[in-house]
């Protein structure tokens, strides 16, 4: 199965396993940023997006993960890219919201699907530290984007 087969199945997957609605205020202005290429995630008029416990617990342990794999100057993004995948699939498994903050949460989880593949499958160190630079904007974007 293609990289990109994957990753459209997981994205599906992800949207099926959705059941039930994180209660957010609606507001009407949103401002929008770039996060990768062609994807924006809208801001909810300057608060954050309320996420389910597990997605948060998810991106918190994938924070912790490259912390730790940064701290100790590990260079086996294999492995890292196995351990971030576990959280993904996890977030993905335990995904409970719909709506708004849903559809804004997947602008930044699908890029970052897309660079923990890389991380997995590459052989060059470059794209390797590439695809983890730009995994660790995406997580920043996260936290800077979504609460609990």
């Amino acid at each position: 199965m293609k990289v990109s087969n994957l990753i459209v199945v997981i994205v599906l997957l992800s949207l099926v396993s959705c059941k039930k609605e994180v209660k957010t205020e609606a507001n009407n202005t949103v401002d929008d940023i770039s996060i990768v290429d062609s994807l924006s995630l809208k801001l909810n008029a300057g608060d954050k997006w309320l996420v389910n416990t597990e997605t948060h617990e998810g991106v918190t342990k994938m924070n912790a993960i490259i912390s730790d794999f940064k701290k100790k100057e590990n260079t086996n993004y294999k492995t890292l890219g196995d351990s971030l995948s576990k959280q993904t699939s996890y977030i993905i498994k335990n995904c409970t919201m719909t709506g708004d903050p849903h559809d804004q949460l997947h602008v930044v989880l699908v890029p970052m699907l897309d660079e923990i593949s890389i991380l997995r499958k590459t052989e060059n160190v470059s794209d390797a530290t590439e695809a983890l630079t730009n995994l660790q904007a995406l997580i920043q974007a996260y936290f800077e984007h979504f609460k609990l």
